[in-house]
């Protein structure tokens, strides 16, 4: 289930930073930079967040927190490649 739920927080999160990213780029294109690392913080912040609330809520052991941790980590990495391939 949590990783059901991870992919779709990639999902969602993924959609969002494209349609706000034809928004910006659509109104104010000089302002695609802030825009981007905008979204950088706001993805980072709430994955991290993410995890922590998964590993203090949800993690029936340290293996088990441990392992959610690595699969979300490549997640991460994952949209993150695949976005700047996308979009820039």
């Amino acid at each position: 289930m949590a990783y059901i739920l991870s992919a779709l927080f990639f999902l969602l999160l993924g959609m969002a930073y494209v349609k706000g990213y034809d928004i910006v780029k659509r109104h104010s294109p000089d302002h695609l930079t802030h825009f981007y690392l905008i979204m950088a913080t706001v993805r980072m912040s709430l994955a991290l967040t993410f995890v922590a609330v998964y590993v203090l809520l949800f993690a029936q052991n340290r293996e088990d927190a441990i392992h959610f941790a690595l699969v979300f980590i490549i997640m991460y990495v994952v949209m993150m490649v695949i976005t700047l391939f996308m979009r820039h």
